[in-house]
């Protein structure tokens, strides 16, 4: 059985939310995120975000920016905003958000991916950060 602060579980629980098949979960140590959990990463992927400085692809900015990150199809961004190296996730809708503990210290972040295009409404993006914050003292 999980404990209630298991990473994948917390993990598990936020995919579940957005009817994705994706995610990683990143915490805070200092100005970088260290992976604790992800699920429907593929190899590839796995090792360049086992350690993500601030501001670098979507879990990095959200971090450094302290709000949600979203791309409606990953595939085909041209924003700059996700390395290029998140294409072989395979994933078009994605949504990264900080998670933000009461006092307002960044814990680390956390998200979300799809398998075809879609915008995470404002709404979407709100719920992340709600749920983030919920289990931020337990990351």
């Amino acid at each position: 059985m999980s404990e209630p602060d298991d990473p994948d579980r917390i993990l598990r629980e936020a995919i579940e939310a957005f009817d994705c098949v994706a995610g990683t979960l990143h915490r805070a140590d200092g100005d970088r995120l260290h992976l604790v959990a992800s699920e429907g990463m593929p190899d590839s992927v796995l090792d360049p975000i086992q350690t993500i400085p601030f501001g670098k692809g979507m879990a990095g900015a959200a971090a450094e920016r302290r709000e949600p990150i979203q791309l409606s199809n990953l595939q085909t961004d041209d924003s700059g905003v996700a390395e290029p190296s998140a294409r072989d996730t395979g994933m078009e809708g994605s949504l990264v958000a900080p998670v933000i503990d009461a006092d307002g210290d960044l814990k680390g972040a956390v998200g979300v991916a799809k398998p075809e295009a879609y915008e995470f409404s404002e709404e979407e993006q709100d719920e992340l950060m709600a749920m983030g914050e919920s289990f931020a003292d337990r990351l």
